[in-house]
């Protein structure tokens, strides 16, 4: 039986450490006075700047803690190029990105660390790919990270398996298309403070106060974004995920990943005269 790309204590360390750099790059501005010059567009270089090395070092620890070979680098890329193309096909119409069903059943048969560096690269090629290049790149590419890290990380890949892990991944990729898209928008958001309305940013104020502004904000401006996300999410994680599954798993066993290298001894005996 196929398994996820094993997860060891090397790669737990990277992941936990890009991710703390995310969660800090994403919530500094509500823990800033009004002074700081919150735009993201400021910050956004330096974090790219340090999420590159940190995603590398995700494949590199990944590599270390369970063989991985080229073969695996090999299906990193044709997924996230599979991603990229997908992307374009929705984006920008009522929030329908038909590349998240991909990255939730990748997710689940490569695990959180395979699961983590695609969807960032994903996103990285999609931007080249669209020229949309910007301050929100390196979030998005945290964010997407994050979405498909989840998938790898949900229980039952030894026995759980037909329509009960299909439902499953299709529950969570609902869920997790509201979290991109509000942890998206808490990048966003930053850049209207100062307005004066009742969902905009206020730096200084108190986090209480912002966060009911912000839950304010995403339910004004958003819900139905996420919405077409996770329901489009839904519809092809049941259509195609079953069908997909046995792929990406019948793709896995054939590279063989983390096979055991043995090596045998053919010299021959000296013959006996």
């Amino acid at each position: 039986m196929s398994r996820p790309v094993r997860l060891g204590p090397k790669s737990v360390a990277a992941l936990v450490l890009v991710s703390l750099v995310g969660v800090i790059a994403f919530g500094w501005p509500l823990l800033a006075d009004s002074a700081a010059g919150l735009a993201h567009s400021k910050d956004a270089p330096w974090l790219f700047a340090a999420l590159l090395p940190l995603l590398v070092g995700v494949v590199v620890a990944t590599i270390s803690d369970s063989g991985m070979d080229a073969k695996a680098v090999a299906m990193l890329g044709v997924l996230a190029a599979v991603g990229a193309a997908l992307r374009p096909l929705g984006a920008g119409t009522a929030g329908l990105e038909p590349m998240f069903f991909l990255m939730v059943l990748s997710g689940r048969v490569l695990g959180p660390g395979f699961g983590f560096v695609l969807g960032s690269v994903t996103i990285f090629a999609s931007a080249l790919l669209t020229g949309g290049v910007g301050p929100w790149m390196p979030f998005q590419m945290l964010a997407m990270g994050w979405f498909t890290m989840g998938a790898g990380l949900l229980p039952g890949w030894q026995r759980l398996r037909g329509v009960g892990e299909v439902v499953m991944l299709a529950a969570y990729g609902a869920v997790a298309a509201f979290f991109y898209g509000t942890v998206m928008n808490l990048q966003g958001w930053t850049y209207i403070g100062g307005l004066s309305t009742g969902v905009s940013f206020v730096p200084g104020d108190p986090v209480h106060e912002n966060l009911v502004r912000f839950l304010a904000y995403c339910l004004a401006t958003s819900v139905g974004w996420d919405l077409g996300r996770a329901v489009l999410t839904v519809v092809l994680t049941l259509a195609v995920g079953p069908t997909l599954l046995k792929a990406l798993r019948r793709a896995t066993r054939r590279a063989a990943f983390e096979a055991p290298v043995a090596f045998e001894d053919v010299r021959e005996e000296p013959s006996k005269s």
